[in-house]
């Protein structure tokens, strides 16, 4: 087994939508803002290599945002997801799998994308692509909060194609890779929980985005269910600390990854790291 970081780009995000009704002084001190109080956020995703399996976790922004949305975002960097499929040799016809954690635009853009004559294409001809059912449901009538999240030319072509395969629970991609399905961020989100040798490694997605997010009271303003996004912190910490997960921050600019320790103060960092370092 294999498992690549594929840095898709950053976008700017406001530190009070990242980290809700924690006061700017103190937030501030884990997570850098600029002026405007924007944070510089990764687009990551990662790509697992299990036996004849290549899987890739969430496709990024893709190419389809036009000026205003490019500018709205700030984005920014010279990763994409073409350029990091092609430094870790893999091409996009090898793809065998791609699993959105869920549907936002920065999830599930890059997985079709709008040629020079303004056509859609789909990015990933051979691969079955994974949603849970729930968050489908969540993309066709959204609710008021996420709906300019969501847009139909990110999923519906591959839907039209026959290549959108629905997750109803938990369940097995390999058997190292497991999908488990989470509430409070967004309805449906599935998160992969991955046995590499004896590690047991977590894609943290929207659940806990950045490394500042780690602690159990620091939600984003993007969860729908905030007090279910708490209780779903609770019990995965328990079983974190119990099963020594390590954990991939998608969102975090500055951290990729890290362990965890249970203290008198609640369930901290350990050891933040490379994920290079960990495997």
């Amino acid at each position: 087994m294999k498992i690549h970081i594929i840095e898709t780009g950053n976008f700017m995000c406001d530190g009070g939508a990242m980290f809700s009704v924690v006061p700017k002084f103190m937030w501030e001190k884990k997570y850098a803002c600029n002026e405007n109080n924007l944070c510089n956020c990764s687009i990551r995703s990662i790509l697992i290599e299990d036996a004849e399996r290549k899987i890739l976790i969430d496709t990024g922004i893709g190419n389809k945002l036009d000026k205003n949305g490019v500018n709205t975002n700030h984005l920014n960097g010279n990763d994409s997801l073409e350029k990091s499929l092609k430094k870790v040799g893999i091409k996009e016809e090898e793809i065998t799998d791609v699993l959105f954690t869920h549907l936002h635009f920065d999830h599930a853009g890059g997985a079709v994308s709008r040629d020079e004559n303004g056509q859609l294409d789909i990015v990933f001809k051979n691969a079955k692509h994974w949603v849970s059912k729930a968050q489908f449901d969540s993309h066709q009538s959204p609710n008021v909060r996420e709906a300019d999240s969501f847009r139909d030319e990110d999923i519906m072509p591959l839907k039209e194609a026959g290549k959108l395969h629905f997750i109803e629970d938990n369940q097995k991609l390999t058997d190292n890779v497991t999908i488990r399905l989470f509430e409070g961020h967004t309805n449906g989100l599935a998160l992969p929980f991955i046995k590499y040798e004896d590690k047991n490694i977590v894609f943290a997605g929207d659940f806990i985005p950045t490394s500042a997010n780690v602690n159990i009271k620091w939600l984003a303003s993007y969860d729908i269910e905030p007090l279910k996004a708490l209780r779903e912190k609770e019990l995965f910490y328990e079983k974190a600390i119990e099963n020594n997960y390590y954990l991939i921050f998608q969102h975090d600019f500055h951290t990729q990854a890290c362990s965890l320790k249970q203290t008198n103060k609640g369930v901290k960092i350990d050891t933040t790291y490379k994920l290079d370092e960990i495997l």
